[in-house]
């Protein structure tokens, strides 16, 4: 009965409405001169209100078309060293032609008829995020009259897109060639009547579902693979093979080709989850890897489809990309890159800890289309917090490796556990911005943590507080409510709310409206004049939220305070017959986002077990890369 019922689920999940911009694109890959073009056909129905006076389209590659675009002069990457760098290993797309057709009403004979309109011409790069004029990653065509409400073009587009050397996990190395992002991608029309077509700076994708139909042009004998499953694959007798890819209701197309990638196939299986063919390929020189990545992918597929709904497609592709080809750990629909290295010891994380991340990315990037341009946190956050979810439970046992002579070699310190992810020492970062700010708009020092850090562990501390089962049902209910969609931060919080019946704006203000940090702490204990036992335990962050105190007295016995943390200060005082030898504030840890859990603890004539740990880590390691440096560098 569940595996019906999710079956269900799924074939509920096809009835959404129709795709709004479907691909049909025929390209071949010239490795000489490291170019990959074609025709793209583009057929585009307007599903809003309000009429479309122009077409907006993404040309990514061209944010690497020298060093004075807006991608190239983003925090990210301006200090990047590019001396090295020659002529040929720039990139850019340069469309050709630009025809749209509409279509007319059918003549005396009934025979369809359509007008069509070369509008190559009219086409024009603008900058709507930051003006720079050297930025050509926009591409805005006026239309001879606006596209209505309900009408559907065809848009007829020939291009050549020059591929770079590897900027951002897209391009070649050597023969092997990792392409994403890389046909002209018409932006999104929103509801409200505007486009939504970001400069490319530094954040990640968003674009409507559709439907995909790809010809890929290689060279014969290359292992070719891409969104998507493989209907042919064709010799044309001229040292090229056409590989032929469709794929339904995803928002992107990505492919990979070398003659090096060895494949692999394997089933997922699960008693209450639909079937998955696993397809991977890998580098020689990672062979023996096979079992891992798998296992990963697997890990992925069945705690992401326990917990929030099963994974709709039939099909993965795993990519293990090429050494120094900076394509690794990167999610595109039905198809996603891991990483590993030659050697990585068994109970290390290369390669499992990027395959259930970028595997986890299939359902809240893949199907849960959110707009990563203004809300990163809402697919990254969310992987991030299901990732680590996953990986306590698949993998509990995974242990600090340090990598020897330019990372070739690794240690595995069995005795040594993983650090556990946390926010302790960045309450700095923490408070530089919010996670309510559009996401191309954060600084250097906050994209990454308001994007990835701060929401999975905001989202711990919401399981901690409300369970784990009422927790597990809203997000399940939220990636059903949203599969194929495009959800904003508030829907999410609104599904929240409505599930687990709990008002929670409280702390929505706190953790993405606001940059205030959670720290909670002892701050004093000891006996006031009536020689009574006394504690008093701090709020030292602004941010509030309930928490336990447990105090332990000399005979074993113990109390548990219950505080609404709303105060700066609590105190609590005993019977003088007692004795405190401990106290802790919050001991369950629910408040994973505590930035400083060294003063979460007291102990009667010692320092917290927790924060002599933790401090002896820490020297520990530092200790450790000092002895590195002096031992390998000199």
């Amino acid at each position: 009965m569940k595996r019906i019922t999710l079956y269900l689920l799924i074939a509920l999940s096809a009835a959404v409405p129709a795709a709004a911009a479907d691909y049909t694109l025929d390209v071949r890959l010239n490795p000489a001169a490291k170019t990959v073009g074609g025709s793209l056909l583009l057929e585009w129905t307007n599903d809003t209100p309000f009429p479309a006076p122009d077409l907006r389209f993404h040309l990514y590659f061209n944010a690497w078309e020298n060093e004075k675009t807006s991608f190239m002069n983003s925090w990210r990457w301006r200090d990047r060293d590019l001396s090295d760098w020659g002529e040929g290993d720039w990139g850019g797309t340069e469309i050709s032609s630009l025809v749209v057709a509409r279509s007319l009403p059918a003549g005396e004979e009934g025979v369809p008829r359509r007008e069509d309109f070369d509008l190559t011409g009219r086409m024009e790069f603008i900058q709507p995020d930051d003006g720079n004029p050297n930025d050509r990653s926009v591409l805005r065509v006026a239309l001879p009259q606006p596209v209505a409400p309900g009408e559907s073009i065809r848009v007829e587009i020939e291009f050549t897109t020059k591929i770079p050397r590897t900027f951002a996990r897209t391009g070649f190395r050597g023969d092997y060639y990792f392409l994403a992002h890389w046909f002209p991608k018409l932006g999104v029309f929103e509801e409200d009547g505007s486009w939504n077509c970001h400069q490319f700076i530094q954040t990640e994708f968003y674009s409507r579902f559709g439907d995909y139909d790809v010809k890929l042009q290689v060279p014969s004998g290359w292992t070719l693979g891409a969104t998507g499953t493989a209907q042919s694959v064709n010799d044309n007798g001229d040292g090229t093979s056409t590989h032929h890819y469709t794929q339904q209701r995803v928002h992107g197309f990505a492919w990979v080709t070398s003659p090096r990638l060895r494949e692999h196939l394997r089933r997922f299986q699960h008693e209450s989850l639909p079937p998955v063919q696993m397809r991977l390929l890998i580098m020689p020189d990672h062979a023996g890897q096979e079992d891992r990545y798998f296992a990963a992918t697997e890990a992925a597929l069945r705690y992401y489809g326990e917990w929030f709904g099963a994974y709709p497609y039939d099909h993965v592709t795993v990519v293990d990309p090429a050494w120094e080809s900076g394509s690794g750990g990167m999610e595109y629909p039905t198809l996603f890159t891991g990483g590993s290295r030659w050697l990585t010891p068994l109970g290390s994380d290369r390669p499992e800890s990027v395959t259930v991340h970028e595997m986890g990315h299939q359902f809240w990037y893949g199907v849960v289309g959110n707009n990563e341009f203004e809300h990163a946190w809402l697919d990254e956050g969310l992987n991030s917090y299901s990732q680590l979810r996953t990986q306590m439970v698949a993998y509990p046992e995974v242990y600090r490796t340090r990598r020897y002579f330019k990372g070739f070699i690794p240690l595995l310190f069995r005795g040594l556990p993983r650090e556990r992810r946390t926010v302790a020492g960045e309450s700095e970062e923490l408070e530089k911005d919010i996670m309510g700010r559009p996401s191309w708009k954060l600084g250097p020092d906050a994209y990454g943590i308001n994007s990835y850090t701060k929401p999975a562990l905001m989202l711990l501390t919401l399981e901690r507080y409300l369970g784990w089962d009422r927790f597990q049902k809203a997000m399940a209910a939220f990636y059903r409510q949203y599969s194929f969609g495009h959800p904003v931060a508030e829907d999410f919080f609104r599904v929240l709310g409505e599930e687990t019946g709990e008002d929670l704006s409280w702390f929505w203000e706190q953790t993405y409206y606001s940059s205030n940090v959670f720290d909670y702490g002892v701050s004093q204990v000891g006996r006031d004049r009536l020689d009574r036992p006394f504690v008093v335990v701090r709020r030292f962050g602004e941010a509030t939220f309930p928490v336990t105190a447990r105090i332990t007295f000399e005979d074993g016995t113990s109390v548990q305070e219950e505080w609404d943390g709303q105060g700066r200060w609590q105190d609590y005082v005993y019977q003088p017959e007692q004795r405190i030898v401990r106290v802790e504030v919050d001991p369950e840890e629910v408040v994973a986002l505590d930035v400083d859990r060294t003063n979460n603890s007291w102990v009667e004539d010692a320092p917290s077990a927790f924060a002599a740990k933790k401090w002896a880590l820490k020297w520990m390691v530092w200790m450790q890369n000092v002895m590195e440096t002096y031992a390998f560098h000199f």
